[in-house]
């Protein structure tokens, strides 16, 4: 019977990462970098299911603002697609494997599921609390990424803060 035979997903996961992290000598600690890596892969669910979100919501908005609403919300998935990777590959730089199942994004995100049968107010409002949910996670991640000299990370994680504060800006002008 081989090894790995008797290994569970859990433990090969396990035994990869530790694999990973014995060639990782970029200036940062190995407890710092799975501090920042742990962070990022909260981060890394929590825009997935955002994006499946915003989705959601582009194409079931309906209203007198569907036109205008329809196109932002398209931008916004689009662009969270983009970051999903971004953040992904920062977690594989620190030395980590990065989540990427339903079921690890489910145990990771803090963003709740959309409703498909809210009027456009309120699906407005989900992604306003949403977005609001990143950044403040975002804003723990940087916080720890910068004490610990990982430039790397509080750039990223700071473009991201700057992205989703936008996006609120832009959600709460529908709600005026």
């Amino acid at each position: 019977m081989n090894y790995t035979e008797n290994m569970t997903s859990k433990d090969m996961v396990k035994e990869k990462n530790a694999d990973l992290q014995k060639d990782v000598n970029i200036g940062l600690k190995k407890p710092d970098r799975k501090r920042v890596a742990t962070g990022l892969s909260h981060l890394l669910a929590d825009t997935y299911a955002l994006m499946i979100k915003t989705h959601n919501y582009h194409w079931n908005v309906t209203g007198p603002m569907f036109k205008q609403i329809h196109e932002l919300t398209e931008e916004q998935y689009n662009e969270m697609f983009e970051a999903i990777d971004e953040i992904a590959e920062r977690i594989r730089a620190l030395g980590f494997i990065a989540p990427g199942s339903l079921g690890a994004f489910s145990e990771l995100t803090q963003i709740r599921s959309g409703n498909s049968e809210w009027g456009a107010a309120e699906m407005i409002q989900d992604l306003v609390n949403s977005h609001e949910t990143l950044v403040r996670t975002a804003r723990g991640i940087t916080e720890a990424a910068s004490y610990m000299d990982d430039e790397a990370t509080a750039d990223l994680l700071t473009n991201r803060l700057g992205v989703h504060e936008k996006y609120i800006w832009m959600l709460r002008s529908f709600l005026k």
